[in-house]
């Protein structure tokens, strides 16, 4: 068990759980199918990067939203991306810690979490919808 931390695109805000509750495994393609609901599509990937997780919390309970982070999707707006960007380059994540977060992973991250940025912008720029989530 650990962090798992996950960036998606998608046309609109709740794909991921369409996708999750309709879908069954697929043997022949290795894989889980949905017929109806298309899977969003994978931006980024982290494994236990608890000061980016702090701060995609923090900008959830900026928004208002209370109780657990856990699961919950975080769209991200081109603002939020810049104000990302500049936290990152100034490696100002807040420290975050938790039962399943792991370690500070700021530095082993900073090269890939710039390139998510870069990807998250043009994934805006193109008109898609940009969203974050995570599991523990």
């Amino acid at each position: 068990m650990g962090l798992d931390m996950y960036a998606y695109v998608a046309t609109r805000s709740g794909v991921q759980a369409e996708f999750d509750q309709g879908s069954k495994w697929d043997a022949e393609k290795d894989e889980m199918t949905n017929p109806i609901a298309p899977a969003p599509r994978e931006i980024a990937y982290w494994r236990k990067h608890p000061n980016l997780h702090g701060w995609m919390k923090s900008l959830w309970e900026s928004q208002g939203n209370t109780g657990s982070f856990n699961g919950n999707e975080l769209e991200l707006t081109w603002e939020d991306i810049d104000k990302l960007e500049q936290v990152i380059r100034h490696q100002q994540l807040p420290a975050t810690g938790g039962f399943f977060f792991g370690r500070d992973a700021d530095e082993s991250y900073y090269q890939d979490d710039l390139a998510f940025v870069k990807n998250a912008r043009a994934e805006l720029f193109l008109g898609l919808r940009v969203f974050y989530n995570s599991s523990w």
